[in-house]
């Protein structure tokens, strides 16, 4: 074997390992090290329940962003729920990133609505009108309700789904989302 051969072998072995450490396990499993399932999944490893799940949660989680927003926005809000509604965005950011990856992966049509556990438009303008402490109890009373159809999409999903890391999510979705019900619960009765 001459030089060139053994640096052309080598180089192609080196690119072979950068995409094998890059493409996850063959199911897609994955995780971030937090123990956040990661954005790479297989296309092979999903069923209909799986897709329904990160669907409407991208939809739920968008409205509880575009929520969040809304409270962020305005003046005179207890500082406990202000905090509360930037935890939820950069919780929920990052997981909208994730599903729609792995829409994306397995060649899911994304144009369906999905209306799982979602603010009516109404109870949306309410938040919007709302002001100082009405804003910051109304907020809380909405998320509430709006974690709990997160929880129930995510039971939905341990119940029904296939994929591991949307399963991996479903799980830390009802973990963390209950958690923060009862924070909240909480915060409403101090306010």
């Amino acid at each position: 074997m001459n030089i060139r051969t053994i640096s052309l072998s080598a180089a192609v072995l080196a690119a072979a390992l950068v995409l094998t450490g890059c493409s996850g396990s063959g199911n897609g499993a994955g995780s971030t090290g937090d123990g956040s399932p990661s954005a790479h999944v297989s296309s092979a490893t999903f069923n209909d329940a799986d897709s329904d799940f990160a669907m409407g949660m991208v939809a739920h989680h968008e409205q509880a962003v575009e929520m969040s927003d809304m409270l962020l926005a305005k003046d005179g809000v207890d500082p406990e729920v202000v905090q509360l509604a930037q935890d939820i965005k950069e919780a929920q950011g990052p997981e909208i990133e994730t599903m729609n990856s792995w829409l994306d992966a397995w060649g899911v049509n994304t144009d369906m609505q999905m209306e799982h556990g979602m603010m009516s438009d109404a109870a949306m303008a309410k938040l919007d009108a709302a002001t100082g402490e009405e804003a910051s109890a109304l907020f809380l009373e909405q998320m509430i309700e709006h974690h709990e159809g997160a929880v129930s999409m995510a039971e939905d999903e341990l119940d029904q789904g296939n994929n591991p890391d949307a399963l991996a999510l479903a799980q830390k979705i009802i973990d963390d989302q209950t958690a923060e019900i009862a924070s909240m619960q909480d915060l409403l009765e101090t306010l």
